[in-house]
């Protein structure tokens, strides 16, 4: 059985929680309103609404699209960005502008919405001032206080439940201060706070992605969704030992094998490099339940472009066998800087693909300098598209903008899969609590 090792900070009496870090069983037995919120025979409800802060392209809010939310409001300071957000989803305001030029007021009026109203509010600030990839990791970096705006976010809207996220290098940015911050904010505002550290397959994303997720509730503890698919990955991180799913042999028995690369894209169209366009019919049938899951039942799809390499990237490229680095390449063809390299530094740098296996974390550049993006059995780099296929995004999404702010868009995703599991727990934790009021109100009413 899976353990999952998470952090849950409750709210109390409206003032900052205690912190505390346990093991829990991964399954439990569904409480009576649990049942009765899940039950059959109930009339069709209000679709449940949200808004997206800090919205990219729209990875969370394609989740919560599918599972069954609209959105109402999406705002992002990239143009290219807004732009494809407001392309696939219409019904919902798209604001390109700063988030702290923005009064969630004046949003929340223009929406109609009273303090309480809002079912779920989503998103999470730019990682990059967080990640432990990124060279530089100050306190004073501008993009480790944006957060602060999502809180004027949570303070106007008085949502139901909000998910926040972010890379696990929150929590060790400052040893800890930044993130022992947003905690104290969120259950100063009397929010029950859950925290745990997500791997993407476990959801049937095919990549290896880590991220940090904050699950709040006015009402009660927001359990994390539970893993369907089994897959492993590296935790090199803080709390990687303490806040993630922790899968055994057993689980393997019982859980969907993870989607493979080959699984994801087999089906595109084959490429050479300089081939593609913005526009692509399929050439072949899907050959995976997953491939048929992506389809855009249109027969075409988009983004699928092969870039062409330079002279000496495809030389080096040729050397690279699947599964492999830069280490395949002969030591006279890697740059000047990377021939002083150690063999155990650089290791997804030149990196190609296998089809058995996961993707890697997709990044903001499609540059084999920076990562595994060799294909498996073609010799080229991802496309856009193929990229969106790893991020889980369906083949109807479409991204505007130049080919290198498509990538980058791709890039700063959450998966779509991964959002629409906690999208669907969400979902639940609000149907239980409804279901919960109902009974009380139907028992102070027989008393009275």
């Amino acid at each position: 059985m899976a353990s999952e090792h998470g952090m849950t900070l409750e709210a109390r009496g409206g003032t900052s929680g205690d912190a505390g870090i346990g093991a829990r069983s991964a399954k439990s037995k569904k409480p009576a309103a649990t049942k009765r919120a899940s039950g059959k025979g109930k009339k069709a409800s209000t679709p449940l609404r949200t808004i997206d802060l800090f919205c990219g392209a729209g990875g969370i809010t394609e989740g919560f699209r599918q599972a069954g939310y609209v959105s109402l409001y999406g705002n992002d300071v990239m143009p290219e960005a807004i732009e494809t957000f407001k392309l696939n989803h219409p019904e919902a305001i798209a604001d390109c502008r700063s988030v702290e030029e923005v009064d969630p007021a004046e949003i929340r009026a223009k929406l109609g919405l009273q303090p309480g109203e809002l079912d779920v509010l989503v998103g999470g600030p730019p990682c990059q001032g967080f990640s432990i990839n990124a060279p530089e990791r100050f306190l004073n970096d501008p993009r480790n206080k944006l957060f602060k705006h999502y809180e004027r976010f949570v303070e106007e809207f008085r949502p139901k439940a909000f998910l926040f996220e972010n890379v696990p290098g929150l929590l060790s940015l400052g040893d800890g201060k930044v993130f022992r911050q947003i905690i104290k904010i969120f259950t100063g505002l009397g929010y029950h706070v859950t925290a745990k550290i997500l791997f993407a397959a476990h959801y049937g994303v095919p990549q290896e992605r880590w991220r940090l997720i904050l699950l709040g509730s006015r009402f009660a503890e927001v359990q994390h969704p539970e893993p369907t698919h089994y897959a492993s990955g590296r935790a090199n991180f803080r709390g990687g030992g303490t806040m993630t799913f922790q899968l055994t042999d057993a689980d393997r028995e019982r859980l969907l094998p993870c989607v493979t690369v080959g699984e994801a894209i087999g089906d595109l169209p084959r490429l050479e490099m300089g081939e593609g366009a913005e526009v692509m019919g399929y050439t072949t049938d899907p050959h995976s339940p997953y491939a048929q899951m992506m389809r855009n039942g249109t027969e075409v799809t988009y983004n699928h472009y092969a870039a062409k390499l330079s002279k000496q990237n495809a030389e080096r490229m040729k050397h690279v066998k699947p599964g492999g680095s830069w280490r395949d390449i002969p030591h006279e063809l890697l740059p000047k800087g990377m021939q002083r390299a150690r063999k155990t530094d650089h290791t997804k740098r030149y990196g190609r693909l296998r089809n058995d296996g996961l993707s890697g974390t997709m990044l903001t550049k499609c540059d084999p300098h920076w990562g595994t993006v060799f294909l498996p059995d073609q010799d080229r780099t991802l496309t856009v598209r193929e990229a969106a296929r790893f991020q889980s995004f369906p083949d109807t999404y479409k991204f505007l903008g130049s080919r290198v702010s498509q990538y980058e868009q791709v890039g700063n995703a959450v998966p779509v899969l991964m959002a629409k599991a906690i999208a669907e727990q969400f979902r639940l934790h609000l149907a239980v609590h409804e279901a919960e009021t109902q009974a009380t109100e139907a028992s102070t009413a027989q008393v009275a």
